[in-house]
Protein backbone atom coordinates (compact mmCIF):
# COMPACT_ATOMS: atom_id res chain seq x y z
CA UNK A 1 0.00 0.00 0.00
CA UNK A 2 1.69 3.45 -1.08
CA UNK A 3 1.69 6.20 1.66
CA UNK A 4 3.46 9.48 2.63
CA UNK A 5 5.67 8.13 5.73
CA UNK A 6 7.65 11.68 6.31
CA UNK A 7 7.21 14.15 9.04
CA UNK A 8 2.96 14.74 9.18
CA UNK A 9 3.67 17.98 10.77
CA UNK A 10 5.36 19.42 8.37
CA UNK A 11 2.32 19.01 6.45
CA UNK A 12 0.22 21.51 8.76
CA UNK A 13 3.32 23.71 8.45
CA UNK A 14 2.92 23.88 4.52
CA UNK A 15 -0.64 24.61 4.72
CA UNK A 16 -0.35 26.97 7.48
CA UNK A 17 -3.36 25.51 9.76
CA UNK A 18 -3.97 22.70 11.88
CA UNK A 19 -4.58 19.55 9.91
CA UNK A 20 -5.62 17.16 12.64
CA UNK A 21 -3.05 14.62 11.32
CA UNK A 22 -1.93 13.77 14.71
CA UNK A 23 -4.76 13.53 16.83
CA UNK A 24 -4.26 14.52 20.46
CA UNK A 25 -0.76 16.16 19.64
CA UNK A 26 -2.83 18.65 17.52
CA UNK A 27 -4.85 19.88 20.52
CA UNK A 28 -1.61 20.75 23.00
CA UNK A 29 0.89 23.08 22.92
CA UNK A 30 3.48 20.45 21.31
CA UNK A 31 1.76 20.57 17.83
CA UNK A 32 5.01 22.17 15.86
CA UNK A 33 2.05 24.89 14.49
CA UNK A 34 1.82 26.55 17.48
CA UNK A 35 6.13 27.67 18.05
CA UNK A 36 6.47 27.63 13.97
CA UNK A 37 3.21 29.09 12.40
CA UNK A 38 5.45 29.41 8.64
CA UNK A 39 6.42 26.85 5.88
CA UNK A 40 9.22 24.65 6.59
CA UNK A 41 11.77 24.98 4.86
CA UNK A 42 14.58 27.22 4.15
CA UNK A 43 12.69 29.92 2.72
CA UNK A 44 9.57 29.50 5.44
CA UNK A 45 9.46 32.88 6.01
CA UNK A 46 10.07 34.52 2.90
CA UNK A 47 7.82 36.18 0.94
CA UNK A 48 5.33 34.35 -1.52
CA UNK A 49 3.62 35.36 -4.44
CA UNK A 50 0.35 34.82 -4.42
CA UNK A 51 -1.38 33.43 -7.89
CA UNK A 52 -4.58 31.77 -8.79
CA UNK A 53 -2.99 28.74 -9.28
CA UNK A 54 -1.01 28.83 -5.98
CA UNK A 55 -4.58 28.81 -3.88
CA UNK A 56 -5.87 26.46 -5.78
CA UNK A 57 -2.56 23.76 -5.94
CA UNK A 58 -3.27 24.58 -1.89
CA UNK A 59 -6.38 23.52 -1.63
CA UNK A 60 -6.11 20.70 -3.40
CA UNK A 61 -2.86 19.44 -1.69
CA UNK A 62 -4.70 20.10 2.17
CA UNK A 63 -7.47 17.74 1.26
CA UNK A 64 -4.98 15.11 -0.25
CA UNK A 65 -3.06 15.25 3.08
CA UNK A 66 -6.43 15.57 5.45
CA UNK A 67 -7.84 12.05 4.39
CA UNK A 68 -3.96 11.07 3.32
CA UNK A 69 -4.92 10.09 -0.19
CA UNK A 70 -1.72 10.14 -2.69
CA UNK A 71 -1.62 12.34 -5.76
CA UNK A 72 -3.11 9.53 -8.71
CA UNK A 73 -5.42 8.44 -6.18
CA UNK A 74 -6.63 11.62 -5.81
CA UNK A 75 -6.58 12.32 -9.65
CA UNK A 76 -8.70 8.86 -10.24
CA UNK A 77 -11.34 9.96 -7.81
CA UNK A 78 -12.06 13.67 -9.30
CA UNK A 79 -12.25 11.88 -12.70
CA UNK A 80 -15.05 9.46 -11.58
CA UNK A 81 -16.83 12.66 -9.79
CA UNK A 82 -16.84 14.31 -12.95
CA UNK A 83 -18.85 11.41 -14.44
CA UNK A 84 -21.18 11.47 -11.54
CA UNK A 85 -23.96 13.81 -11.81
CA UNK A 86 -24.11 16.66 -9.72
CA UNK A 87 -21.51 19.04 -8.42
CA UNK A 88 -18.05 17.67 -9.13
CA UNK A 89 -16.90 18.85 -6.14
CA UNK A 90 -19.23 17.85 -3.84
CA UNK A 91 -18.90 14.39 -5.31
CA UNK A 92 -15.58 14.54 -4.80
CA UNK A 93 -15.77 15.41 -0.61
CA UNK A 94 -18.02 13.18 -0.69
CA UNK A 95 -16.24 9.67 -2.08
CA UNK A 96 -13.41 10.70 0.41
CA UNK A 97 -15.72 10.85 3.36
CA UNK A 98 -17.29 7.73 2.09
CA UNK A 99 -14.00 5.82 2.68
CA UNK A 100 -14.28 2.90 5.06
CA UNK A 101 -11.18 4.65 6.70
CA UNK A 102 -12.85 8.30 7.52
CA UNK A 103 -15.93 6.43 8.96
CA UNK A 104 -13.96 4.19 11.22
CA UNK A 105 -12.49 7.84 12.59
CA UNK A 106 -16.30 9.39 12.68
CA UNK A 107 -16.79 6.82 14.25
CA UNK A 108 -15.02 8.01 17.05
CA UNK A 109 -12.69 4.62 17.17
CA UNK A 110 -9.25 6.49 15.58
CA UNK A 111 -7.86 9.57 17.50
CA UNK A 112 -6.83 10.30 13.48
CA UNK A 113 -7.39 9.26 10.13
CA UNK A 114 -4.11 7.54 10.21
CA UNK A 115 -4.53 5.24 12.81
CA UNK A 116 -8.38 4.42 11.80
CA UNK A 117 -6.52 3.72 8.74
CA UNK A 118 -4.10 1.03 10.39
CA UNK A 119 -7.25 -0.61 12.17
CA UNK A 120 -8.74 -1.12 8.98
CA UNK A 121 -5.46 -2.37 7.03
CA UNK A 122 -4.92 -4.16 10.25
CA UNK A 123 -8.24 -6.38 9.84
CA UNK A 124 -9.81 -4.86 12.55
CA UNK A 125 -12.76 -3.54 11.10
CA UNK A 126 -15.87 -5.54 9.21
CA UNK A 127 -18.39 -4.57 6.45
CA UNK A 128 -21.78 -6.10 6.01
CA UNK A 129 -20.07 -8.71 8.51
CA UNK A 130 -17.41 -9.62 6.15
CA UNK A 131 -13.64 -8.39 7.03
CA UNK A 132 -12.29 -5.66 4.49
CA UNK A 133 -8.65 -4.21 4.89
CA UNK A 134 -9.21 -2.13 2.29
CA UNK A 135 -8.69 1.61 3.67
CA UNK A 136 -9.97 2.92 -0.03
CA UNK A 137 -12.87 0.66 0.13
CA UNK A 138 -16.25 2.63 -0.30
CA UNK A 139 -19.40 2.54 1.91
CA UNK A 140 -22.55 3.01 0.51
CA UNK A 141 -26.13 3.35 1.66
CA UNK A 142 -26.67 0.90 4.26
CA UNK A 143 -23.72 -0.79 4.96
CA UNK A 144 -23.46 -1.74 8.09
CA UNK A 145 -19.04 -0.88 9.64
CA UNK A 146 -18.31 -2.62 12.66
CA UNK A 147 -15.45 -3.10 15.01
CA UNK A 148 -14.84 -7.08 14.74
CA UNK A 149 -15.42 -9.31 17.91
CA UNK A 150 -12.25 -9.55 19.20
CA UNK A 151 -10.79 -6.25 18.41
CA UNK A 152 -13.28 -5.08 20.45
CA UNK A 153 -10.80 -5.34 23.72
CA UNK A 154 -7.73 -3.26 22.42
CA UNK A 155 -6.56 -0.60 25.11
CA UNK A 156 -6.34 2.04 22.35
CA UNK A 157 -9.28 1.44 21.18
CA UNK A 158 -11.08 1.80 24.26
CA UNK A 159 -9.33 4.28 25.21
CA UNK A 160 -10.07 6.54 22.20
CA UNK A 161 -13.75 5.74 22.78
CA UNK A 162 -13.83 7.15 26.17
CA UNK A 163 -11.46 10.22 25.57
CA UNK A 164 -12.40 11.66 22.22
CA UNK A 165 -15.09 13.97 22.07
CA UNK A 166 -15.84 14.24 18.34
CA UNK A 167 -19.26 14.30 16.96
CA UNK A 168 -20.46 11.68 15.07
CA UNK A 169 -21.53 13.26 11.22
CA UNK A 170 -25.55 13.45 10.53
CA UNK A 171 -25.49 10.61 7.81
CA UNK A 172 -24.17 7.56 10.37
CA UNK A 173 -26.00 6.11 12.65
CA UNK A 174 -24.26 4.65 15.87
CA UNK A 175 -25.21 1.37 17.40
CA UNK A 176 -26.13 1.28 20.90
CA UNK A 177 -22.42 -0.62 21.23
CA UNK A 178 -20.76 2.52 20.00
CA UNK A 179 -19.05 -0.54 18.23
CA UNK A 180 -20.97 -0.04 14.95
CA UNK A 181 -22.28 2.74 12.84
CA UNK A 182 -24.40 2.40 9.92
CA UNK A 183 -24.26 4.33 6.88
CA UNK A 184 -27.81 6.50 6.91
CA UNK A 185 -27.47 8.28 3.32
CA UNK A 186 -24.77 9.78 1.80
CA UNK A 187 -23.30 12.79 3.31
CA UNK A 188 -24.50 16.44 2.18
CA UNK A 189 -22.04 19.34 2.35
CA UNK A 190 -22.82 20.97 4.81
CA UNK A 191 -22.20 17.81 7.26
CA UNK A 192 -18.24 17.90 5.68
CA UNK A 193 -16.38 19.85 8.53
CA UNK A 194 -13.10 20.35 6.14
CA UNK A 195 -11.80 23.67 5.56
CA UNK A 196 -11.49 22.95 1.62
CA UNK A 197 -12.76 24.78 -1.14
CA UNK A 198 -13.70 22.44 -3.84
CA UNK A 199 -14.29 24.46 -6.30
CA UNK A 200 -10.81 25.48 -6.42
CA UNK A 201 -9.88 21.67 -7.23
CA UNK A 202 -12.35 21.27 -9.61
CA UNK A 203 -10.78 24.70 -11.25
CA UNK A 204 -7.37 23.60 -10.97
CA UNK A 205 -7.99 19.79 -12.76
CA UNK A 206 -9.85 22.35 -15.67
CA UNK A 207 -7.36 23.68 -16.86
Amino acid sequence: MARYTGPVCRLCRREKMKLFLKGPKCDSMKCPIERRPYPPGDHGRGRVRESEYLLQLREKQKARRIYGVLEKQFRNMYEEATRQGGITGENLLRMLELRLDNAAFRAGWGSSRSQARQFVRHGHINVNGKRVTIPSYQLRKGDVVEVREKSRQMIVLRHNLDTIDRAIPPWLEPGADRFSVTVRDHPLREHIDVPVRESLIVELYSK
